[in-house]
């Protein structure tokens, strides 16, 4: 993939337009090459309807704002987006989150970090009680700019847990899908984090890693890769941290544009139709999360979101929640689901199967 340096939306690119996504996704042949409807392979496993379960995770992304343009990006974020949540919309998700009785606030971007509002949100999440906060945090932001240097003491004191992608242990691969100077940005961020004892055994402060492919190919065993992560980086870095996510990339956004351009689109898909698991299917994110877009609308899942697929229900905003049983609707599949399925699964919390 060659190196984005802006957005999809700034570029003008006709995969900024959700609607052009959805129609190249939803078309079950490209090249006259047919790939079989996810709807169907639910069916086949006997889970269509797909069906929401408890709802534990509320997954909010707080703005596209970013100070990286990723190649990989299925949120398209950068520094030239602008979307950011206001106040008011984070006062209407703390209601809807003391309503829910959900155990966990996963806090995306973007960079989240860099949403004016983020420190008051944290601390007034942390006063709901809610056992799990978690940031998706890129690394580099804390060292783009001196306001952000002192984010570790912020998300010790906060007791966060931090998410963060380091898509290889060595700067070849890491700087090629995120940008040059990154992988040296990333390893002087997670020592920062280790000094104030993230990632130390008993600390209780957790740093998990992010992989997620460069091309168009499956992420390796997610324990696998663990272990090799662990070994690198602490002989090499003194690094440490607690888990490894394999997260499979979705055929959307920037991914998509890239599957596109490179010829790679149908061949991509079948990997992806080929791998179906049905475990992976039945514990897909989606049936016991929702996600709150940076406007505050609702979705199924962030790539839902990206799509602008809304929840298939009366009450689409954060605003309204609780008027009506959320969990009461069926999700919204289509092709790119079959990412989530694939393998050992993928999700915002790694394999799942």
């Amino acid at each position: 993939m060659t190196t984005a340096t802006k957005s999809l939306k700034s570029r003008h690119s006709e995969f900024a337009d959700s609607y052009f996504q959805l129609q190249v996704i939803s078309s079950t042949a490209q090249n006259g090459h047919a790939h079989l409807q996810f709807e169907k392979k639910l069916e086949e496993s006997g889970l269509y309807p797909l069906r929401p379960q408890k709802l534990e995770i509320f997954q909010i992304n707080l703005g596209k704002m970013c100070n990286q343009v990723c190649k990989h990006c299925h949120v398209d974020a950068g520094p030239d987006r602008k979307e950011i949540m206001t106040r008011e919309t984070m006062e209407q998700c703390l209601i809807a989150i003391r309503q829910s009785g959900a155990h966990t606030v996963d806090l995306t971007g973007g960079a989240p970090e860099m949403n004016p509002d983020f420190r008051w949100f944290v601390k007034e999440i942390s006063k709901l009680g809610v056992e799990k906060i978690i940031v998706r945090c890129n690394l580099t932001i804390i060292l783009a700019n001196k306001k952000y240097h002192d984010l570790p003491d912020f998300f010790k004191e906060h007791g966060i847990e931090v998410v963060s992608s380091l898509p290889f242990y060595n700067s070849t691969r890491t700087d090629a899908q995120r940008g040059d100077g990154v992988f040296e940005k990333s390893i002087q961020a997670l020592k920062m984090l280790n000094q104030v004892g993230y990632g130390a055994e008993a600390s209780g402060l957790v740093l998990n890693l992010v992989y997620n492919p460069s091309g168009a190919f499956l992420p390796p065993s997610q324990s696998t890769l663990e272990a090799e992560y662990k070994k690198r980086l602490e002989s090499h870095f003194g690094i440490r941290f607690n888990s490894l996510f394999t997260i499979t990339n979705l055929p959307i956004s920037r991914f998509l544009e890239y599957l596109m351009e490179t010829g790679n689109y149908s061949d991509y898909m079948d990997k992806l139709i080929q791998a179906f698991n049905p475990v992976a299917a039945a514990n897909v994110m989606c049936r016991n999360t929702i996600s709150v877009g940076w406007d505050g609308y609702i979705y199924d899942c962030d790539f839902n979101q990206m799509l602008d697929l809304k929840v298939n229900h009366p009450l689409q905003h954060i605003a309204d929640f609780g008027k009506k049983d959320i969990q009461d609707r069926d999700i919204i599949v289509n092709q790119h689901c079959y990412g989530c399925t694939a393998g050992a699964g993928s999700s915002c919390g790694g394999a799942t199967a």
